[in-house]
Order: C-alpha cells, then structure tokens, then sequence
C-alpha cells in the first residue's frame, strides 16, 4: 500500500499546482499549491482517479482508496511559518496537519499480525484483499491527525514562482504515511 501511496504522490506531484498571478510570492504560489490538494481541484481528482483505476485493486477497493485519499487532501491544514529568497529561488517552510494514515496501517499490521487467521479464506489460505480490505478500513475510519514541517523549494521563471518536486519524504508527509519514527 505504502508503494502505491508514494506512486501516486509522485503522479500527482508532477502536475505544476503553482499560481499564475504576475509577481506572486513564493508564500502565495505554496499556497495555492496546497489549496489544489484542499479544494479537490479537477488535476488532482483526475490524476487521484488515473492512479487508483490502474492498480491491482478490486473495484471496491478502488472506490474506498479514493475515498480515503479525497478526505486526507480536504482535511489537510497548513500553516506557513517562514520563507527566505535567494535570487531566483526561494524556500518556505510550512507546517502541515494530516490525517495519521501511517499510524492507522501500522495499526492494521499489528491487528494483522495477533489474528492472522482472520485473514483467510474459506479454504484456510491466507488471503491479500481480505486484509486489503481491512487496513483500508482502519485508514478511511482514522481520525487522528499529525503535525510535519516541509521546507518547499521554489525556483522563479519569470515572473512566476514554482514549486520544485518534493522529495519522497516530504510527499509521504502530504499524505500523512511518513514514518518519523525512523
């Protein structure tokens, strides 16, 4: 799951989610980079859909992975603590509040790993989608929510600020599945 998580991170990531406005600040432009995550925009949904269709998934599962993912981009919060600029480029470091999906896998892996015989089938062989099913579950119905920082590094082209491809890490805080216990 946490593959598919980062892969689609990446996607999404790769569409440019900065402002169009003429000599906005680089605050403005992260700014509106994350309020495509919030609102849902349309780049964000049709990438989200693009993604989640192609995976080895059953429609159901499909269906609930988008639903988790939706409520994480809408419930995300943020708070801009700082930006600095040197020359064209600048750096603004941000807080982000998101839903605790690393958390809420973890919890389905230990409840996994105490009652692994729920996980089979009728034959008693283990089965991938019924614990799919589950740890998707755990994540839709996961409430608590988590605190990351991310310094976003921008670059200016023209009289646009754009933001640079984030680093894995700083995806996975997005979308709440980074492990800061390493």
């Amino acid at each position: 799951m946490k593959k598919i998580v980062i892969t689609l991170m990446i996607v999404l990531n790769c569409i440019i989610l900065c402002g169009c406005e003429k000599d906005m600040s680089a605050r403005e432009a992260v700014t509106d980079y994350l309020e495509n995550y919030i609102t849902l925009d349309s780049s964000v949904v049709d990438q989200l859909n693009s993604f989640v269709d192609s995976e080895n998934l059953t429609e159901e599962q499909k269906l609930t992975y988008k639903e988790v993912l939706r409520r994480q981009y809408s419930s995300l919060t943020y708070d801009i603590q700082n930006e600095r600029y040197e020359g064209n480029m600048a750096y603004v470091k941000t807080k982000v509040n998101v839903i605790n999906l690393y958390k809420a896998q973890q919890d389905a892996l230990a409840y996994y790993s105490k009652h692994i015989d729920e996980f089979n089938n009728d034959a008693g062989i283990y089965d991938k989608n019924l614990y799919t099913d589950y740890k998707l579950e755990q994540m839709k119905k996961e409430n608590e929510t988590i605190n990351y920082e991310i310094e976003f590094k921008l670059i200016k082209n023209g009289n646009e600020w754009e933001v640079e491809q984030l680093s894995s890490a700083d995806l996975e805080k997005i979308h709440g599945v980074y492990n800061d216990e390493e």
